[in-house]
C-alpha cells in the first residue's frame, strides 16, 4: 500500500475531491494548510510598512491506496490540480507498512 499526499491550490479543491471520488478513492483527509516553494508569497503593505507573506495557503490531500493505482491516481491529481502557473503544487508517495481499522480490527487492505 502507498500513501499519496497531494498539495493543491485551495481553488482546486473541488475538482480534485470531486475527481478522485469519481476514480473511486474510498476515503480521503482533506486538510487546510500553508507553505512556500517557487511561489515566494506575496507583499502587501500594513500601515504603510511593506511586509513579505511567504506562507501560501495550500490544501492537502491525503489517501492509501493499493501499490497498483498509484500512477492512475497521481495522474487523475495532476489533471483535476493543474492550472500550469507556478504553485500548482507537489505529490508526495510514502510507502505504508500497516493499516488497522479502529472499530473492527480489520488489517491490510480489508482496513483501507
Amino acid at each position: 500500500m502507498k500513501k499519496i499526499t497531494a498539495i493543491v491550490r485551495p481553488e482546486r479543491m473541488e475538482a480534485l475531491k470531486e475527481a478522485l471520488f469519481a476514480a473511486h478513492v474510498s476515503g480521503m483527509t482533506v486538510s487546510q494548510v500553508q507553505g512556500c516553494g517557487s511561489q515566494h508569497g506575496w507583499t502587501e503593505y500594513y500601515r504603510g510598512t511593506e511586509v513579505l507573506l511567504n506562507m501560501v495557503p495550500k490544501v492537502k490531500f491525503e489517501v492509501v491506496v493499493d501499490d497498483a493505482r498509484v500512477d492512475e491516481l497521481a495522474g487523475v491529481i495532476c489533471d483535476a490540480a493543474r492550472t500550469g502557473e507556478v504553485g500548482d503544487g507537489k505529490i508526495f508517495v510514502f510507502p505504508v507498512d500497516e493499516v488497522i481499522r479502529i472499530r473492527t480490527g480489520e488489517r491490510g487492505d480489508a482496513a483501507v
